[in-house]
């Protein structure tokens, strides 16, 4: 059996554009899903990639914190593909900061795009979902939602809020065979990553703190999405799987 053949299945990956969104959304479509990328930025480079693999690409441009844009969102998904199947609940944003300066304006910031925004994209696609009795709900998470990143308070408490929110759902809509769950990343390497990881300081945490002892490669969060998504995962619902060569798993 195919596992993970996604012919015929149609996938949203929100913040899809470029970094592990762009990579998540290349590796559905190369198992050849339909996809569609929901961001703020347009990069019609990742739409072209999409295409090179012979299956349907839509960009819409969306704001995740309005309500309005998420509910087009799924309209204009269902109306060019008959359907919704998968949602990659990944658009996020993080500043860093004591937290004794976080001002109210950064506080709603972050909890708009990271928590509020997957609540609304989970909500409008989940509705869709249980009309059909089908579907895959897969939230970015965090590491950060299990154990706090220092100077990240905001962006700590959304990632957890994301690992209750999958349990929430999940219990909920359940009985529509609709399965929520999230991925908890450590370190990946992206383009905006690069020049971080290049520091020599993070590659001594890395070595200390890592019992792989390096970051991961974007492909090892794709695989990990591509479980969750196909038909191998079907029992699998309110569960976060941590994905971080073993950081969070010691002292």
């Amino acid at each position: 059996m195919e596992y993970f053949n996604f012919s015929n299945r149609v996938a949203i990956v929100t913040g899809g554009s470029r970094g592990l969104g762009k990579a998540m959304a290349l590796g559905l479509a190369e198992c050849g899903a339909n996809v569609v990328i929901a961001d703020v930025l347009e990069n019609e480079q990742t739409i072209e990639e999409i295409k090179r693999f012979g299956h349907g690409a839509l960009f819409v441009k969306t704001d995740v914190t309005k309500k309005r844009d998420v509910d087009n969102l799924v309209k204009r998904t269902v109306e060019n593909f008959g359907k919704l199947d998968i949602l990659v609940n990944n658009a996020g944003i993080f500043v860093a900061g004591p937290a004794e300066e976080v001002d109210e304006k950064t506080w709603d910031k972050i909890m708009n795009v990271n928590l509020k925004g997957q609540f609304l994209c989970a909500q409008a696609a989940g509705r869709e979902m249980m009309k059909r009795r089908y579907g895959k709900i897969i939230n970015i998470a965090s590491i950060a939602g299990k154990s706090a990143f220092n100077q990240g308070l905001v962006y700590n408490v959304t990632k957890a809020g994301i690992i209750m929110l999958t349990k929430s759902l999940a219990a909920e809509w359940g009985r529509f065979n609709v399965q929520v769950n999230a991925i908890a990343p450590g370190i990946f390497k992206t383009d905006m990553t690069n020049d971080l990881l290049g520091t020599d300081a993070i590659k001594q945490m890395i070595k200390n703190s890592v019992p792989l002892q390096r970051f991961a490669e974007p492909n090892e969060l794709v695989t990990t999405v591509l479980y969750l998504a196909s038909e191998v995962s079907t029992y699998i619902t309110g569960e976060t799987i941590t994905v971080d060569g073993g950081w969070t798993c010691h002292l």
